[in-house]
Formats: C-alpha cells, sequence, structure tokens
C-alpha cells in the first residue's frame, strides 16, 4: 500500500507566499521523478514542476522564478515553495511521484498520486 499525501494549501492574497508538501509512504524502494500540477476549475490538469532524484528540475514557464522545487530522498518528500502569488495560481495541486515499491527483488513501478491541495488567491 502506498500513499502520497499533499499538505499546505491555503487562501492567500496576491503577492503572498506559500509552501507545499507532499509525502509518499508506504513500501517504497525508491522515489523517481516527483512533482507538481495543478488544476483551475474548467481546465486541464497541468505541470507545475518536476524534480528528479538527482535534483534536476523544471518548470512551467508561467511559474518560472517564482515557484522552487525541492526534495528530501530520505523522507520521500518533495516541496513547492511559490512565491509573489497571483490570482491565476489558483487551482487545485497535486503531487505525482514515479515510485519503485516492494522489496528487492520483487519491486515494481507505481505512479502515485495524491488526493490533491486546494491554492486561492485572491486579489
Amino acid at each position: 500500500q502506498v500513499q502520497v499525501v499533499e499538505s499546505g494549501g491555503g487562501l492567500v492574497q496576491a503577492g503572498d507566499s506559500l509552501r507545499l508538501s507532499c509525502v509518499a509512504s508506504g513500501n517504497i524502494f525508491s522515489t523517481n521523478l516527483m512533482g507538481w500540477y495543478r488544476q483551475a476549475p474548467g481546465k486541464d490538469r497541468e505541470l507545475v514542476a518536476q524534480i528528479t532524484r538527482k535534483g534536476s528540475t523544471d518548470y512551467a514557464d508561467a511559474v518560472q522564478g517564482r515557484f522552487t522545487i525541492s526534495r528530501d530522498n530520505a523522507k520521500n518528500t518533495i516541496y513547492l515553495s511559490m512565491n509573489s502569488l497571483k490570482p491565476e495560481d489558483t487551482g487545485t495541486y497535486y503531487c505525482k511521484a514515479d515510485l519503485v515499491v516492494g522489496t528487492m527483488p520483487y519491486t515494481y513501478e507505481v505512479d502515485g498520486w495524491g488526493q490533491g491541495t486546494q491554492v486561492t488567491v485572491s486579489s
């Protein structure tokens, strides 16, 4: 059994900051690519930022320079530091974790998704 749980969302004003956290737990052998996605009402889910196990990062153009993704491999955790928030950043933020679960030699890959955390930015 694997769980992916996000936290840290909330209601803030434009220009404020928030920090999201995502923890993967369960019978995890290793965590590979992990990332944050968001979905605004009436829109498709989109990639916000992702980070490899070695720390290479990739950002959506809309958040480049304002958001920072980081991770703690020992804790199977990633973070998203969001600064200079804008109303258009409003949405449900989801964590995705590419996991290897099980115990050697009986391991397999799983794409884990969290239930989401709401971020609302008022103007």
